[in-house]
């Protein structure tokens, strides 16, 4: 990856963190997207894993910009020793500012996985689609569907889909489902399933659309967008 994009990505964690109302669990997120152990990190640092374990927990207080970069960078350079997989899923996202912005989580699987692990990781309802649960999921992003609404073209909404559009695209911040699922039928992609984070209700054009385009639509019933992202890394 080039040097100036790697710079990029670790302004945007870092900027994220100082900026969180909740620096440690912006920290602990991020670690756990670059699958990254407390100790990993803690003897990176050269400090005990119960420091990392206190920021993450709130214990102590969050800290400085110089040790946010600290910890960015450490998160960055441990990921490049381990072959850089996780910096090269975001690589794709970081020519549009504002598409880095929007999404949340993203990730690629080493091998597929069952579109019906996704929907028990999500505590999913699938409302939708139920018959097409049988094809494989090779990744997920999980999207700001309020700012991608407002700030996406048809250009930055392909970009979401990382390396493959065989995966699942799950939308936060959700009113009914409906602009959502007619963003996915204005493009030429389609994700291997849809999943809507606790809509207080589900359009009806959203399940049409679903049900013309045969894409698999699950209600996640997780309680947070933190919860559901925990849910999604830590159980597939």
């Amino acid at each position: 990856m080039e040097e100036s994009l790697k710079q990029r990505l670790a302004t945007k964690i870092a900027g994220e963190i100082v900026l969180s109302d909740q620096a440690g669990k912006t920290i602990k997120k991020w670690r756990e997207i670059f699958k990254i152990s407390q100790k990993e990190l803690a003897d990176a640092l050269s400090v005990s894993p119960s420091v990392i374990s206190d920021y993450e927990s709130g214990r102590r207080k969050s800290p400085g910009i110089v040790v946010v970069r600290n910890i960015v960078e450490k998160i960055l350079t441990l990921d490049e020793s381990k072959g850089g997989k996780i910096i090269f899923e975001f690589s794709n996202l970081l020519a549009g500012e504002s598409v880095l912005e929007v999404i949340l989580d993203i990730k690629e699987y080493s091998k597929p996985v069952p579109a019906k692990s996704i929907v028990e990781a999500v505590k999913g309802k699938v409302v939708s689609g139920q018959k097409y649960l049988d094809r494989d999921v090779f990744g997920y992003t999980v999207v700001d569907s309020l700012r991608a609404i407002v700030e996406f073209g048809p250009l930055e909404l392909a970009k979401i889909y990382g390396s493959t559009t065989q995966r699942a695209l799950v939308f936060t911040k959700v009113g009914s489902g409906r602009s959502p699922m007619i963003a996915i039928k204005l493009t030429s992609l389609r994700p291997s399933m849809v999943v809507l984070h606790k809509p207080p209700e589900v359009d009806k054009l959203a399940v049409k659309i679903a049900e013309s385009e045969k894409l698999p639509l699950v209600i996640s019933q997780t309680d947070t967008i933190e919860e559901l992202m925990q849910s999604l890394r830590s159980k597939i």
